[in-house]
């Protein structure tokens, strides 16, 4: 049986990502997932907290990935939500042209999803400050896709993130599907929330779209897996191909 390679980009200050993917992907036996991180430890729009997602850091770490000849990069981080989405676009260039493997995001999978759906009225759930929360719904309204409803946890310190508890991310995704969007999506790799989208999406009654999911959905794909091979990760892998 031939390997596959997940190579993935995280954050420094990110507890959740790494363990959530291992387990997500545990019944497939050829698949295993590398990682390389790089500095991050906040989230906010100052110029420091930009500053942490400058290109030359994150390919920095991606040419650590591709020693160990990854078959694909994915940035497991949610960065161009606030700064927009052509940076991620740009990141995968700038990946593929500097290691010769190709790149995916978190948010460039979840883009797709919602364009293979149809998806034009989402809720939101994420940990962020009150700012970069207006910036991610003003770059979704920019492709399309409004906010129904939405809640954040005004959370800038990244580490903390993976602290938000289990009974925290069902009570504001519950309270994000009153308004009946489409779909929710929960933004966020630091958030420990895949592994609650099964139970939350029969609460809800909709598809929930967590972004570490999202990223290892493209990852599989890109990298010839079927991904309805994961099962009990929620509607994502059984549904979307």
């Amino acid at each position: 049986m031939q390997r596959v390679l997940l190579g993935m980009l995280t954050p420094s200050s990110n507890t959740a990502l790494e363990p959530i993917t291992q387990a997500m992907i545990a019944d497939l036996p050829e698949v295993s997932a590398h990682f390389s991180r790089f500095k991050v430890t906040e989230i906010a729009l100052s110029g420091s907290a930009l500053a942490q997602f400058d290109d030359s850091e994150i390919l920095r770490a991606a040419e650590l990935l591709a020693h160990a000849k990854v078959d694909v990069i994915g940035w497991n981080g949610t960065s161009s939500g606030w700064l927009g989405f052509d940076s991620d676009l740009r990141l995968c260039e700038r990946i593929k042209a500097a290691t010769g493997i190709p790149a995916t995001t978190s948010m460039l999978a979840l883009n797709e999803i919602l364009e293979k759906t149809g998806v034009t009225k989402l809720g939101f759930v994420t940990p962020y400050l009150d700012d970069v929360q207006a910036k991610i719904l003003a770059n979704y309204a920019g492709i399309g896709v409004s906010c129904q409803s939405e809640r954040h946890l005004g959370l800038q310190d990244n580490f903390s993130f993976s602290e938000v508890t289990a009974a925290q991310l069902e009570e504001m995704t519950a309270e994000v599907a009153k308004a009946k969007p489409e779909a929710i999506t929960i933004i966020c790799t630091n958030l420990r929330a895949a592994s609650l989208v099964d139970k939350l999406e029969r609460a809800a009654g909709l598809p929930i779209y967590d972004t570490i999911a999202t990223v290892v959905w493209k990852s599989l794909l890109m990298s010839g897996v079927d991904p309805k091979r994961i099962t009990g990760w929620g509607s994502l892998f059984r549904d979307i191909v």
